[in-house]
């Protein structure tokens, strides 16, 4: 059985004369799996991410997540369960400016079921990121790339089961880039979270065994 697994779905965006519905007839992924999926800006990569992860509601259809249909849980329960079972990298980062790396770090897991140890999960992953001397700094005193590092062990530091990341390279160079890959794909596959990259850089869908074009999913 598929760890995700979307079937006839279908979201409507806009309004009035502006709108259109995002629709994806059947998508699944195997658990354990590195994806990238790809899209040019505007083809639903965001609203597909916003979607499985539960931050929106669907209109119809599916969205199995090990074995709970997301899509049958209220407002409440998405994002408990977005919590506990499925870590999300956000384009911006979305920081809280008043709170050091570390904090922002343990807030990844703030509304999972296991709390006790997470001050030093923050550690170790913050250390792992090369941030041990930036833990106690806030996101304005650390640079783009620090601040996403800081993003990326805050997905993981609940341990997910399901690791989104909506664009993790396009607010860095070419080198933090594949630097930030590199260690988003290793502490994934450490971990057992399957992970799915949305992007449209080509450069990052090369550094991915599989990959699936948006246009392709959807009808």
């Amino acid at each position: 059985m598929p760890l995700l697994e979307i079937t006839n779905l279908a979201k409507h965006l806009g309004s009035g004369e502006e709108t259109f519905t995002l629709r994806v007839p059947h998508f699944s992924v195997e658990r354990g799996v590195e994806l990238v999926l790809t899209g040019e800006s505007g083809s639903g990569k965001t609203t597909l991410l916003n979607l499985i992860c539960g931050i929106i509601a669907a209109d119809e259809g599916s969205i199995t997540l090990d074995a709970t249909d997301i899509t049958k849980l209220s407002e409440a329960q998405r994002d408990r369960f977005r919590a506990e079972r499925i870590g999300v990298v956000y384009q911006t980062f979305n920081l809280l400016q008043g709170f050091t790396a570390k904090e922002n770090v343990m807030l990844g897991a703030a509304f999972g079921k296991h709390t006790s140890n997470t001050a030093k999960r923050a550690e170790e992953l913050l250390a792992r990121l090369g941030l041990a001397d930036r833990m106690n700094r806030k996101p304005r005193e650390l640079s783009v790339g620090q601040q996403q590092r800081v993003a990326v062990a805050r997905a993981l530091v609940a341990a997910p089961i399901l690791l989104l990341a909506d664009e993790p390279t396009a607010n860095v160079d070419a080198a933090n880039a594949a630097r930030v890959m590199d260690e988003l794909r290793a502490l994934a596959k450490e971990q057992g979270s399957t992970l799915v990259v949305i992007t449209h850089d080509d450069a990052v869908k090369q550094m991915f065994p599989y990959s699936q074009a948006i246009r392709d999913l959807v009808a």
